[in-house]
């Protein structure tokens, strides 16, 4: 049987998987944030610039959609379009440091000199 906290977790999981089918960024240049919209809820990854380098500083997912699948998707989504742009990536962030150490593939973003 299901109750209606199972139902709506269901619904949760339905919305989250069609959120996470993809996933809209929008580089908010004036909060320095790069943003997408989860379930009608802000997630964002904040940063700084300098030169040419782009460092990440904190990620913020909204605690009813903190799904491990979706913060991979949008740290993706987010490093793709930092690459697109050829700039650099320095992750001061815990949760983006992590996510580079497991994802080797987005190790050419890092700038010269930066191990992660």
């Amino acid at each position: 049987m299901l109750t209606n906290k199972d139902s709506s977790e269901n619904k949760n999981s339905a919305l989250n998987q069609e959120v996470m089918d993809e996933v809209v960024i929008n580089d908010n240049e004036f909060l320095r944030q790069f943003e997408t919209q989860v379930n009608g809820k802000l997630a964002k990854i904040e940063y700084a610039s300098q030169e040419r380098k782009v460092f990440l500083t904190k990620l913020t997912i909204p605690e009813e959609v903190d799904d491990p699948a979706f913060k991979d998707q949008f740290i993706t989504a987010v490093l793709k379009q930092i690459e697109e742009r050829n700039l650099s990536v320095v992750p001061t962030s815990p949760h983006i440091a992590r996510f580079l150490r497991k994802h080797k593939e987005f190790k050419d973003l890092l700038p010269v000199g930066i191990r992660i």
